[in-house]
Protein backbone atom coordinates (compact mmCIF):
# COMPACT_ATOMS: atom_id res chain seq x y z
CA UNK A 1 0.00 0.00 0.00
CA UNK A 2 1.56 2.78 -0.75
CA UNK A 3 0.74 5.92 1.90
CA UNK A 4 0.53 9.18 0.59
CA UNK A 5 -1.48 11.41 3.51
CA UNK A 6 -2.06 11.00 7.43
CA UNK A 7 -5.11 9.18 6.98
CA UNK A 8 -2.91 6.27 5.11
CA UNK A 9 -0.36 6.57 7.72
CA UNK A 10 -2.90 6.20 10.71
CA UNK A 11 -4.62 3.32 8.49
CA UNK A 12 -1.47 1.52 8.43
CA UNK A 13 -0.50 1.98 11.81
CA UNK A 14 -3.66 0.78 13.23
CA UNK A 15 -3.58 -1.93 11.24
CA UNK A 16 -0.26 -2.61 12.59
CA UNK A 17 -1.69 -2.22 16.24
CA UNK A 18 -4.11 -4.66 15.63
CA UNK A 19 -1.86 -7.23 14.78
CA UNK A 20 0.22 -6.30 17.76
CA UNK A 21 -2.18 -6.49 20.42
CA UNK A 22 -3.65 -9.71 18.71
CA UNK A 23 -0.09 -11.32 19.27
CA UNK A 24 0.12 -10.26 22.90
CA UNK A 25 -3.09 -11.73 23.23
CA UNK A 26 -1.42 -15.19 23.05
CA UNK A 27 1.86 -14.25 24.46
CA UNK A 28 0.84 -12.97 27.66
CA UNK A 29 -0.85 -16.13 29.29
CA UNK A 30 2.64 -18.05 28.65
CA UNK A 31 4.28 -15.19 30.41
CA UNK A 32 2.22 -15.57 33.27
CA UNK A 33 2.26 -19.32 33.31
CA UNK A 34 5.97 -18.94 33.38
CA UNK A 35 6.10 -16.15 36.43
CA UNK A 36 6.98 -17.16 39.72
CA UNK A 37 6.25 -14.22 41.62
CA UNK A 38 2.54 -14.21 42.27
CA UNK A 39 1.91 -10.49 41.83
CA UNK A 40 4.12 -10.68 38.45
CA UNK A 41 1.50 -13.22 37.34
CA UNK A 42 -1.45 -11.23 38.31
CA UNK A 43 0.12 -8.33 36.28
CA UNK A 44 0.10 -10.26 33.28
CA UNK A 45 -3.30 -11.76 33.63
CA UNK A 46 -4.70 -8.76 34.22
CA UNK A 47 -3.15 -6.91 31.29
CA UNK A 48 -3.87 -9.97 29.25
CA UNK A 49 -7.57 -9.43 29.97
CA UNK A 50 -6.58 -5.54 28.88
CA UNK A 51 -5.31 -6.28 25.96
CA UNK A 52 -8.17 -8.22 24.91
CA UNK A 53 -10.41 -4.99 25.37
CA UNK A 54 -7.64 -3.03 23.33
CA UNK A 55 -8.67 -5.49 20.93
CA UNK A 56 -12.29 -4.39 21.21
CA UNK A 57 -11.47 -1.08 20.83
CA UNK A 58 -9.39 -1.03 17.83
CA UNK A 59 -12.13 -2.95 15.93
CA UNK A 60 -15.08 0.13 17.22
CA UNK A 61 -12.16 2.63 16.02
CA UNK A 62 -11.95 0.81 12.36
CA UNK A 63 -15.35 0.96 12.38
CA UNK A 64 -15.48 4.54 13.17
CA UNK A 65 -13.41 4.83 9.27
CA UNK A 66 -15.07 2.78 7.83
CA UNK A 67 -12.26 0.04 7.60
CA UNK A 68 -12.32 -4.06 7.63
CA UNK A 69 -10.65 -4.50 11.16
CA UNK A 70 -7.55 -6.13 9.83
CA UNK A 71 -3.77 -6.79 10.59
CA UNK A 72 -1.03 -5.98 9.10
CA UNK A 73 2.00 -8.36 10.48
CA UNK A 74 4.34 -5.97 12.70
CA UNK A 75 7.80 -7.12 12.45
CA UNK A 76 8.03 -5.12 15.67
CA UNK A 77 6.23 -6.89 18.05
CA UNK A 78 7.33 -10.40 16.47
CA UNK A 79 10.86 -9.47 16.95
CA UNK A 80 9.67 -8.55 21.25
CA UNK A 81 7.79 -11.51 21.30
CA UNK A 82 10.51 -13.52 19.66
CA UNK A 83 12.64 -12.20 22.32
CA UNK A 84 10.19 -12.86 25.24
CA UNK A 85 10.03 -16.72 24.21
CA UNK A 86 13.79 -17.06 24.05
CA UNK A 87 14.44 -15.25 27.45
CA UNK A 88 11.80 -18.18 28.62
CA UNK A 89 13.89 -20.66 27.70
CA UNK A 90 16.84 -19.81 28.89
CA UNK A 91 16.15 -17.67 32.12
CA UNK A 92 15.39 -19.53 35.47
CA UNK A 93 14.75 -18.63 38.83
CA UNK A 94 14.06 -14.60 39.78
CA UNK A 95 15.89 -14.01 36.79
CA UNK A 96 13.38 -15.22 34.97
CA UNK A 97 10.69 -12.60 36.66
CA UNK A 98 13.19 -9.77 35.98
CA UNK A 99 13.44 -10.80 32.58
CA UNK A 100 9.75 -11.12 32.00
CA UNK A 101 9.49 -7.45 33.17
CA UNK A 102 12.34 -6.43 30.69
CA UNK A 103 10.17 -8.10 28.09
CA UNK A 104 7.20 -6.92 28.71
CA UNK A 105 7.65 -3.44 29.09
CA UNK A 106 10.02 -3.92 25.46
CA UNK A 107 6.32 -4.33 24.39
CA UNK A 108 4.80 -1.26 26.71
CA UNK A 109 7.10 0.71 25.26
CA UNK A 110 6.36 0.08 21.62
CA UNK A 111 2.69 0.13 22.65
CA UNK A 112 2.94 3.25 24.36
CA UNK A 113 4.87 5.14 21.27
CA UNK A 114 2.20 3.43 18.67
CA UNK A 115 -0.76 4.52 20.34
CA UNK A 116 0.69 8.29 21.34
CA UNK A 117 1.52 8.84 17.44
CA UNK A 118 -2.39 7.10 16.56
CA UNK A 119 -4.18 9.47 19.00
CA UNK A 120 -2.15 12.63 17.81
CA UNK A 121 -2.75 11.78 14.47
CA UNK A 122 -6.72 11.20 15.26
CA UNK A 123 -6.87 14.70 16.54
CA UNK A 124 -5.18 15.89 13.39
CA UNK A 125 -7.58 14.02 11.31
CA UNK A 126 -11.15 15.46 13.20
CA UNK A 127 -11.94 12.06 14.69
CA UNK A 128 -12.79 12.96 18.19
CA UNK A 129 -14.19 9.41 19.21
CA UNK A 130 -11.06 7.48 17.80
CA UNK A 131 -8.94 9.66 19.42
CA UNK A 132 -10.95 9.33 22.67
CA UNK A 133 -10.24 5.72 22.49
CA UNK A 134 -6.59 6.02 21.25
CA UNK A 135 -5.89 7.69 24.14
CA UNK A 136 -7.50 5.73 26.42
CA UNK A 137 -5.87 2.98 25.65
CA UNK A 138 -2.25 5.11 25.42
CA UNK A 139 -2.97 5.72 29.35
CA UNK A 140 -3.63 2.59 29.93
CA UNK A 141 -0.69 1.02 28.75
CA UNK A 142 1.52 3.72 30.93
CA UNK A 143 -0.15 2.25 33.83
CA UNK A 144 0.47 -1.49 32.91
CA UNK A 145 4.31 0.00 32.26
CA UNK A 146 4.45 1.97 35.68
CA UNK A 147 3.05 -1.12 37.38
CA UNK A 148 5.80 -3.35 35.84
CA UNK A 149 8.21 -0.85 36.80
CA UNK A 150 6.81 -0.54 40.53
CA UNK A 151 6.75 -4.67 40.74
CA UNK A 152 10.91 -4.45 39.44
CA UNK A 153 11.99 -2.45 41.49
CA UNK A 154 10.28 -3.12 44.95
CA UNK A 155 10.39 -6.33 44.69
CA UNK A 156 11.71 -8.74 41.70
CA UNK A 157 14.95 -6.80 41.08
CA UNK A 158 16.02 -7.36 44.26
CA UNK A 159 15.06 -10.69 44.29
CA UNK A 160 17.48 -11.53 40.79
CA UNK A 161 20.56 -9.85 42.31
Amino acid sequence: MTMTSLQDLFTHHLKDMYYAEKKLVKALPKMAKKAGDQRLRGAFEEHQRQTEEHVTRLEQVFQQIGEKASGKTCEAIDGIVKEGEELMSEAKGEALDAGLIAAAQAAEHYEIARYGTLAAWAKMLDMPEAQKILHKTLEEERQTDEKLTRLAMEQVNRKAA
